[in-house]
């Protein structure tokens, strides 16, 4: 299986995959759209939308991912920050809360 050139990809290009790939677990993982939707606490109806590549909220997409047991996959999608021995140091004294930009 090949890597997807994600930058060059539209929003909506995006999305489609991702339903796409939702698709291929469920099948894989041999439940029918209706039982992955009563697995995940949603309507048929969504689970129909994300396959076809319609926008779905974050928690919904949260929810069907638990369902099918792949929130695992969540540190490959995004994994955390690792801060530099001497970032922690400096953030020791002063942890961060915002970020601010200089005005023009």
């Amino acid at each position: 299986m090949g890597y997807k050139n994600w930058k060059r990809m539209t929003d909506q290009a995006i999305v489609e995959e991702l339903g796409q790939r939702i698709k291929q677990r469920r099948i894989h993982k041999r439940y029918t759209q209706k039982e992955l939707a009563e697995r995940a606490g949603v309507n048929v109806n969504t689970i129909q939308n994300l396959e076809y590549g319609k926008s779905v909220t974050l928690a919904v997409l949260i929810q069907v991912l638990r369902a099918l047991k792949d929130l695992d996959h969540l540190d490959a999608f995004l994994p955390e920050v690792e801060e530099s021995p001497l970032m922690v140091m400096e953030n020791e004294a002063k942890p961060l809360q915002r970020v601010r930009k200089p005005r023009k």
